[in-house]
């Protein structure tokens, strides 16, 4: 065998020893997938031993080094990997802000203290982050932020608010921009700093949305004490680490227009709703929507995977990430749209019952949020037009 046949076998052979059964089958619901964090309540043994078995070997971050707790594969090993999870139907053992997003920052602009002191703590999943960027009045202006933070010394004092923080009253720290020199222009004068949430002066509370869930918060710091050290990169030069977190955030949310209901093709969906006729939807229109939908969605699945593969040969990801962010999220709007139609009346059922659970409605219409969150698609539309097309400003 070659080495990357080895490799395959020996991951195929440890995954069907240490990949529980239940954890071979997509997620049904939110509280299937696992975040970690100081107050994590796994939903089953099994659950809890995937992420143990994993994290063991690094594999939680299987590129990562193995000093800061990863695999340490190459990215062939790693590519290895994710196909054979895929071949068994293995759900993430985590999933983690720390890992999508402050992890590859940390990597690049963190001191070594550190990467030692947050890296392995984020492959184990021993602590959940949230992200905190976005302010009130501030729209898609990020770097007109105001949340101050004053020079003590040896430790910093933050003032100020940061609303639309992904689950910011479940997170155990925050990695956030605050301003640390006022008389600078608008994108000098940001540091980005992290902070435990229990520390005295952080509150947090939950935003209602029109589905009905609360994802989001609204985070609020009095005189809240932030330790220089723990500043990543040079104080004053945050923007350049908020653009970099950006590129891999936007990779993150142009995923989701990859992501599945429940794992199950729109096309399949649609056969178990409406019935085929010899194999095939009737409804013309219908089927050649859905067959675009799919192919589409298997062009950008393609893209990204060439797309990382060139991040791990050393190409910087940079714009690219924009014209993922936009073309997933408006692909997975399109795919609530199609569920919704295959649906018909029925998925206006917001309650649940009769065979329903009133799921559809309330994801659709969280899915209008995609094209808002992480940069609208107005903002990648121009990032794309000057940094990809070369188009003039």
């Amino acid at each position: 065998m070659t080495d990357s046949n080895s490799f395959r076998q020996e991951t195929r052979d440890w995954l069907e020893t240490h990949c529980p059964q239940s954890m071979r089958h997509p997620y049904r619901n939110e509280a299937d997938a696992c975040w970690g964090g100081r107050n994590c309540k796994f939903q089953s043994e099994e659950q809890k031993n995937w992420l143990e078995n994993m994290a063991s070997r690094g594999w939680t971050v299987p590129a990562w080094p193995v000093e800061y707790g990863g695999g340490g594969l190459t990215s062939e090993q790693a590519k290895i990997l994710k196909q054979e999870l895929a071949r068994i139907g293995a759900r993430p053992p985590l999933e983690s802000f720390g890992i999508s997003m402050l992890g590859p920052a940390l990597l690049k602009f963190g001191s070594e203290d550190l990467k030692l002191q947050h890296l392995p703590r984020i492959a184990r999943g021993e602590i959940r982050w949230a992200q905190g960027y976005s302010e009130p009045n501030a729209g898609s202006d990020l770097a007109s932020l105001q949340m101050r933070a004053d020079d003590m010394g040896d430790h910093f004092i933050v003032n100020g608010s940061k609303i639309w923080t992904s689950y910011g009253d479940l997170a155990d720290w925050m990695f956030c921009l605050v301003r640390t020199d006022f008389t600078a222009r608008k994108h000098a004068g940001i540091s980005f700093v992290l902070f435990d949430m229990a520390s005295e002066g952080v509150s947090a509370r939950p935003i209602k949305l029109i589905s009905g869930k609360s994802p989001f918060t609204e985070t609020f710091l009095e005189n809240v004490r932030v330790e220089k050290n723990q500043v990543v990169g040079s104080i004053n030069d945050g923007w350049t680490i908020a653009k970099y977190l950006l590129t891999h955030e936007r990779e993150m949310i142009g995923g989701s227009g990859l992501a599945r209901s429940d794992g199950v093709p729109v096309s399949r969906t649609a056969a178990a709703v409406l019935g085929t006729d010899n194999g095939i939807l009737s409804d013309t229109l219908l089927r050649a929507e859905i067959a675009r939908y799919e192919m589409d969605e298997r062009g950008l699945a393609l893209s990204i995977e060439r797309a990382r593969d060139e991040v791990r040969a050393g190409v910087s990801l940079g714009a690219t990430a924009s014209m993922f962010k936009y073309y997933g999220t408006e692909l997975n709007k399109r795919r609530y749209e199609l569920l919704m139609s295959v649906s018909g009346q029925d998925a206006l059922d917001w309650a649940g019952g009769a065979g329903h659970d009133g799921l559809l409605p309330k994801a659709w219409l969280r899915s209008r949020a995609n094209s808002i969150e992480g940069g609208t698609s107005e903002i990648q539309l121009n990032i794309i037009a000057k940094h990809l097309l070369g188009l003039p400003g």
